[in-house]
């Protein structure tokens, strides 16, 4: 099983590194709103093994970063769950001690290279290395990097901004652990609407999932990706996008917003890069009269 694998888009030089892949914390039953066992079943064909096991009912799911590397840029997309974070609500992603940061190197970028962090939204599962433990404290990971995370997202989670709020595990614990501390050391960069990191490269809202996570589009030289963090969860959301996952906060706008980027995936022929699907984990869209369909797309390397 490769950790590391690399796909080309255009110039720009695509790389997955791998935190974990296993099986999903919840049966599809409970974790798909609407979910319709005839559409599962249709598709075991193709779902098994990488993406569904049947004898136990789970959903294989990957936790995963993306290492971008264009002329100008080395992005790191999503940080995972990171490591000897306090996660008791979700035990997938408790107190890990993974070899992510080994295989980022492995991948060719010292945590120092990487220039800019893109967080799609503030899950556990996004950003957990934002920062590492040094001494005690939570530090930022990436010293020379700039942060990107939406305003809107930010002050959504921002403890300090609902001081009347319920202090969910969100508010109370990974804020304070893996966003405060890349704000408190001036590295953070708050976006609104649509941003431009560079001639290749823009981030846009597509909220739903959370009230405004964002995905990177990425066009270079015609060819096009786009990374959509969790807009889908599942490769089956392709063939079922009026399916929600559990943890879509604004239901109507997820299904939307998995439409419209399914639909641009489709029509301009961009590649999909997901933040959780099984191996390949890289997806080409096909519009048919139903629906979408899924083509994966092996690594380049």
């Amino acid at each position: 099983m490769k950790h590391v694998s690399t796909w080309t888009v255009g110039s720009v030089s695509v790389t997955r590194v791998e935190e974990q892949l296993g099986f999903a914390s919840f049966p599809p039953e409970s974790y798909f709103a609407g979910f319709e066992r005839d559409v599962l079943d249709r598709h075991l064909g193709w779902l098994e093994p990488n993406h569904y096991r049947r004898e136990t009912n789970q959903l294989i799911t990957s936790v995963h970063s993306w290492l971008i590397r264009t002329g100008r840029h080395t992005i790191l997309l999503d940080g995972c769950a990171g490591n000897h974070k306090e996660r008791s609500w979700l035990p997938r992603f408790h107190q890990l001690d993974t070899p992510w940061l080994e295989r980022l190197r492995a991948a060719g970028a010292a945590p120092e290279d990487i220039d800019v962090v893109l967080c799609t939204h503030l899950h556990e599962d996004h950003l957990g290395w934002n920062t590492r433990l040094r001494d005690g404290r939570w530090v930022p990971t990436f010293p020379n990097a700039t942060y990107l995370f939406s305003r809107e997202e930010n002050d959504y989670w921002d403890p300090t901004q609902h001081p009347d709020a319920p202090e969910e595990p969100i508010r109370k614990v990974l804020y304070r652990d893996s966003v405060l501390p890349v704000i408190e050391a001036g590295q953070a960069l708050l976006i609104e609407g649509t941003h431009a990191i560079d001639d290749e490269l823009r981030v846009e809202p597509a909220p739903g999932h959370t009230p405004r996570l964002v995905i990177l589009k990425l066009d270079a030289g015609g060819e096009r990706a786009v990374f959509c963090g969790d807009v889908l969860h599942h490769a089956l959301q392709v063939y079922a996008p009026h399916w929600n996952s559990r943890f879509c906060v604004l239901p109507e706008q997820a299904r939307s917003t998995r439409r419209r980027v399914l639909e641009h995936c489709a029509g301009e022929g961009a590649l999909l890069f997901p933040a959780h699907f099984g191996a390949p984990h890289v997806a080409a869209i096909a519009a048919e009269a139903r629906g979408f369909s899924v083509q994966f797309v092996p690594p380049s390397d």
